[in-house]
C-alpha cells in the first residue's frame, strides 16, 4: 500500500467559504477525501490541514503552531513511511502582516522541500515523491477580510508561476488548482464542494501520472 501525505491549510482542512475555521465540509467532500476515493483501496491518506497555516512563519496573532515548518517535521516522522507528499500552501503568506512577495512564498515552500528531502521519510530512507500544488488565485473581493489581505489578490495570480519555477528546479511535480478551480466569491479565499471534487479529482490523475513502480 502506497501512503501520500496532503499537507495544507483551510482550503485542504476544507473550511467552508464564509464560515469559521470549524466549519468544514465533511470527509467525502475535501478534495483529500475525493482523492483518496478516486485512487483506490491501494493507497492510504494523511490528510493535515490546519486553516491560517503559513509555510515558515510563526503567526504573531494567530499563534506560532500556524507555522507550517515546525510542525512539518514531526508530521512527517509520525506519518513514514511516505511515497507521496503534496504541499499546497501559500495564501496565508500572503497576508500583509507578513509582507512577503510572491518569490520570497516560493523560497518557504522550497525551506519545507529542503525538510522533507534531509528527513527522507520515504521507502527504505528514501526522499518521497514531492508534489507542489499552487493555490487558486484570490478574488479580488475578499469581503471583511480585505485589511488582512491587502494586495493579496494580486499577488496571488503571480504565486502559480514562481511555484512552477521553483517545482522545475527542484525537479519536482507541479499542480496549478487554479487551472481547475476558482476561489467562492463568498469570501474570495476559500474553495467551495464543486471545486473541492473538481481538485481532488484532477490532483488523482496527476498521481496517477507520476509513474509508479510496482516495487513503490
Amino acid at each position: 500500500m502506497r501512503s501520500v501525505l496532503c499537507y495544507g491549510d483551510s482550503n485542504t482542512h476544507g473550511q467552508i467559504p464564509g464560515r469559521g475555521p470549524l466549519e468544514r465540509y465533511g470527509p467525502g467532500e475535501r478534495w483529500p477525501g475525493i482523492l483518496r476515493s478516486q485512487l483506490g483501496a491501494d493507497w492510504y491518506l494523511i490528510e493535515e490541514g490546519l486553516s491560517g497555516r503559513t509555510t515558515v512563519h510563526d503567526d504573531p496573532i494567530e499563534g506560532a503552531h500556524k507555522n507550517g515548518r515546525t510542525y512539518l517535521r514531526p508530521c512527517l516522522q509520525s506519518h513514514a513511511t511516505l511515497d507521496l507528499v503534496i504541499i499546497m500552501l501559500g495564501t496565508n503568506d500572503l497576508k500583509i502582516r507578513f509582507n512577503k512577495p510572491p518569490s520570497e512564498v516560493a523560497m518557504g515552500i522550497g525551506c519545507l522541500v529542503y525538510d522533507i528531502k534531509e528527513l527522507a521519510p520515504g521507502p527504505g530512507g528514501s526522499t518521497p515523491e514531492i508534489m507542489i500544488v499552487a493555490p487558486p488565485p484570490m478574488q479580488d473581493d475578499v469581503k471583511e477580510w480585505k485589511s488582512i489581505f491587502a494586495g493579496a489578490p494580486e499577488k496571488s495570480r503571480l504565486l502559480a508561476l514562481e511555484f512552477e519555477v521553483l517545482a522545475d528546479s527542484l525537479e519536482l511535480h507541479f499542480f496549478d488548482a487554479g487551472s481547475v478551480v476558482s476561489c467562492s466569491e463568498a469570501d474570495g479565499f476559500h474553495i467551495d464542494a464543486e471545486a473541492h471534487r473538481l481538485l481532488g479529482t484532477a490532483l488523482a490523475r496527476a498521481v496517477d501520472a507520476i509513474g509508479w513502480s510496482r516495487s513503490t
